[in-house]
């Protein structure tokens, strides 16, 4: 059969490979004939990978440390790992679901990758309006500094740095939404893709806290469509899979909702909208709430 896939003898790195759509994604990898270089805090045991490399994604040292172990050429990067944001400060949150993306993405797949090299982030449906000015105007700062430090300081410089760690999860999708959009100039023109799933409410070891932040289980599921209940990991790794493999040659800059349709049916106004984040009206709420206090 041909390999229209094309991972076999390929090196790609996989975050977040412990648990949930990571260790989806880097079975399908392995299974493809994919050299799986497997990063996460809690070991990966997934038979057939090439390494396992221990990481702390909210630490740059960490990071390079990782990077080391890892050959000169990558062939693709899928950027899986995330963290809710619960019980962890808004900075955090960020480094490990933001941060560390756009550092590895800079310091690393630029000088590392090649011409048909593809990149995958795993954003979610709660980054939608990424576009807005409204939003833009708070991420901007973050996504045009340059390096580790002056991106956290970046960061740290929010006013919504204070604010709990769930909603450091928020802002960080809408971030790399936007990191995807920016990325086509210095990325695409060099021929290497760059794109993002945002997944529906997925079955993993965050649910429990996503339920918490959403206000239960039936408000997590007005995110999935008509999906008869929860996605599975399987159902989000396979997307980012395919868009990181041969088949997918000519798709960069997509970001691909996966969701059984539910947010096509918020913009043809079908159903009402669940996914509208406004960073300008959030600030404005937290700055007359405080004015009360």
């Amino acid at each position: 059969m041909k390999d229209y896939f094309g991972y076999q003898g390929k090196t790609v790195v996989v975050t977040g490979a412990a648990s949930g759509m990571g260790k989806a994604a880097a079975e399908m990898l392995v299974d493809l004939g994919a050299k799986v270089y497997a990063l996460d805090w809690a070991e990966v045991k997934t038979e057939g990978i090439t390494s396992y490399i221990h990481t702390d994604l909210s630490q740059k040292e960490s990071i390079d440390a990782a990077f080391e172990q890892i050959p000169a050429h990558i062939d693709a990067y899928f950027g899986i790992a995330g963290v809710s944001g619960q019980g962890i400060d808004f900075l955090k949150t960020v480094k490990i679901d933001a941060v560390s993306n756009k550092y590895i993405m800079e310091e690393y797949l630029l000088n590392r990758m090649e011409k048909g090299g593809a990149i995958a982030i795993m954003t979610s449906l709660g980054g939608l309006g990424w576009e807005k000015e409204d939003n833009q105007k708070w991420l901007n700062p973050f996504l045009e500094a340059e390096g580790w430090d002056a991106a956290c300081s970046a960061v740290s410089a929010l006013p919504f740095a204070a604010m709990p760690g769930t909603f450091g999860y928020p802002f960080s999708k809408l971030a790399m939404n936007l990191c995807i959009a920016k990325a086509q100039k210095t990325f695409a023109a060099k021929g290497i893709r760059v794109n993002g799933v945002l997944p529906a409410s997925t079955q993993s070891g965050l649910t429990g806290d996503f339920e918490k932040m959403a206000g239960g289980t039936d408000k997590l599921m007005a995110n999935n469509g008509y999906a008869a209940g929860l996605a599975e990991s399987r159902e989000m790794a396979e997307p980012i899979v395919f868009l990181c493999s041969d088949m997918a040659s000519y798709i960069s800059g997509e970001l691909l909702v996966v969701d059984m349709g539910g947010h096509i049916e918020e913009t043809a106004g079908i159903r009402p909208q669940v996914n509208d984040i406004n960073l300008t009206k959030i600030l404005a709420y937290m700055q007359s709430m405080a004015k009360q206090q």
